[in-house]
């Protein structure tokens, strides 16, 4: 129930909309009940040798109903639409904010499959729900508990053959409608996991082929169709009774009627006229069956769909901020950690373990290790996009959880390990963090990040096209723009988390000693390489997510096993001399 309360809010905004459509439906099946009346009395009284007038006024009543009709419709198609339509609109934009919120752990934890799906897919089929549900989900009941209420003026003693049939019907409808709504949430999983894993195989397409393993890939793809394959041929089974089941019932209720209205016209006591009208509300009963079966089986994916929206709508951020703008500028301390503790999963182990350092104001801090050993993790905390388990991390002498997310992003730049840029044009991916910045301030951010003449020597330069995910640069172009991205920004921290291992040891020298011009700028420089932190004022030495040396290079050639380790294994000739 709290599912769909939290889903019923956005279509308030269409309150009105949401009223008038189901209400003009209404006045079409309004006129919709009347239509058999007047057959009836066409029948009775209008083919009579006297009936001649009557046959005439009923024609043209017939015609106006049918207009009425038609008006009515078009109205409450207009209305559902434009409700329908709304809802939709509103309700992606707001689980999109939503899901702009969550910190990276409830992000890794969700999935992008999943989210993708609920926010396109899922809402979709909602629209669609909302849409049917205001133009059929009242008119269609009307007709049917109409028609019955009509034959109770015509008939009593056979109208309560309506009053049977319509209770069993129902019965038969509302229990294959709650047996197949599981059934479609369980579709709606199934669908995830097909377009997590189609996700992942079109990302890593080059590699799939560098390896052979299309085969491998195809196979693992049709398991997964198959399975959701299964769910949707079963769920369909079950929503395919619902025609069957309610087809038996009405004919087995018009046969009865049919014998028993010929009994009742042989005996004087019915009309013929009346008989083709009781039989008109019958068939018109068996029409709205038909269009409730599939309404319901829409409704029930939608009812799934809102589940799954309302479940994601649900979750809180896990990260709170503070309020107000902290002081800065009075102490000299960049970053420190003390005693810090982190695990990606709260299940899992430490990814980091009792991690204290300090980073001062424009020194350049480089952060060493081997695979895996928590470089990025360390990194990751200072911009706040993981939550320590155990100590603190400050920035500027505050914590930062004390920090608004506003403030505390303003101060650090950070350049991710997998350089990601968007589809437009150079300008508009530099300008991502200061919208402000003019054409001089990026091209001096481009020259710093070594990428000036190659974006000057595109078609257009700094207007030169970028394709999504920036496919038509080469990684070391990627990695150069997204270095700039972070320098134009002007941030006082500068993260670098193994942004330059796609160029080569020139162009990487170069680029740090452009680093090393801004001085008041404290730079983190994540790599692998030493010859890239080599010269930096303190280097972190990482392994297996513990601080095993700190220092300068000199300092950790003499005392750091580990790093000498490193060092050797890129310059083994040093070792040799």
């Amino acid at each position: 129930m709290m599912r769909m309360k939290r889903l019923t809010v956005y279509l308030k905004a269409y309150k009105k909309e949401a009223l008038i459509a189901p209400f003009f439906k209404l006045l079409e099946a309004l006129m919709d009940l009347i239509v058999p009346l007047v057959i009836a009395d066409i029948i009775d009284q209008g083919l009579m040798a006297s009936g001649h007038n009557i046959l005439i006024r009923d024609f043209i009543f017939l015609i106006v109903l049918a207009v009425a009709g038609m008006g009515f419709s078009f109205v409450a198609q207009y209305f559902a639409a434009k409700a329908s339509i709304g809802f939709a609109s509103d309700l992606r934009q707001s689980l999109f904010d939503h899901i702009a919120t969550f910190s990276y752990r409830q992000l890794d934890k969700l999935g992008t499959g999943t989210l993708i799906t609920r926010l396109t897919s899922d809402i979709n089929q909602m629209q669609t729900g909302v849409n049917l549900a205001l133009r059929l989900l009242l008119r269609s009941p009307f007709i049917v508990f109409g028609a019955m209420i009509m034959a109770f003026t015509i008939d009593v003693k056979l109208a309560l053959i309506f009053a049977i049939a319509i209770p069993l019907l129902c019965l038969a409808v509302f229990t294959i409608m709650l047996k197949s709504i599981p059934l479609f949430e369980k579709a709606q999983m199934a669908l995830d996991k097909l377009l997590s894993n189609l996700r992942e195989d079109l990302g890593g397409v080059r590699v799939i082929r560098a390896f052979l393993k299309e085969k491998d890939e195809i196979a693992s793809f049709d398991a997964d169709s198959d399975a959701l394959t299964r769910i949707n041929v079963l769920v369909g089974r079950l929503s395919a009774l619902m025609n069957p089941i309610t087809y038996i019932l009405i004919n087995l209720a018009t046969v009865i009627l049919i014998s028993r209205s010929a009994i009742r016209v042989e005996a004087g006591l019915l009309q013929q006229g009346d008989v083709v009208a009781l039989y008109n509300y019958m068939a018109q009963i068996i029409v709205e069956l038909i269009k409730m079966a599939s309404l319901i089986i829409t409704i029930n994916k939608s009812l799934a769909c809102a589940n799954r929206v309302s479940d994601v709508l649900a979750i809180q951020n896990e990260m709170v901020y503070g309020e107000n703008d902290l002081e800065t500028e009075k102490t000299e301390t960049a970053v420190s950690f003390h005693d810090v503790s982190f695990s990606y999963d709260e299940t899992s182990e430490d990814a980091l373990e009792d991690i204290s350092f300090t980073a001062l104001k424009g020194q350049h801090i480089g952060i060493i290790g081997a695979t895996g050993s928590g470089k990025s993790s360390i990194v990751n905390l200072i911009p706040r996009f993981y939550d320590v388990r155990k100590g603190s991390v400050e920035v500027f002498g505050h914590d930062v959880k004390e920090y608004s997310k506003e403030q505390l992003i303003s101060l650090i730049g950070v350049v991710p390990q997998k350089a990601i840029l968007f589809e437009g044009n150079i300008r508009d991916n530099l300008k991502l963090g200061n919208e402000d910045a003019d054409d001089e301030e990026l091209c001096e951010a481009l020259k710093i990040a070594q990428g000036y003449d190659f974006a000057m020597k595109k078609d257009g330069g700094l207007n030169a096209h970028i394709e999504q995910g920036g496919r038509n640069l080469s990684g070391g172009q990627r990695q150069r723009l997204t270095i700039a991205r972070a320098l134009v920004k002007k941030p006082s921290i500068l993260i670098l988390d193994d942004s330059a291992s796609a160029l080569d040891f020139a162009t990487d020298l170069k680029l740090r000693q452009g680093l090393a011009a801004l001085k008041d700028m404290t730079v983190f420089i994540v790599s692998q390489r030493s010859s890239s932190v080599r010269h930096c004022d303190t280097i972190l030495v990482v392994d297996d997510g513990k601080l095993v040396g700190s220092g300068n290079h000199e300092q950790l050639m003499k005392d750091c096993e580990v790093y000498q380790e490193i060092y050797y294994s890129q310059f083994p000739k040093e070792q040799a001399s």
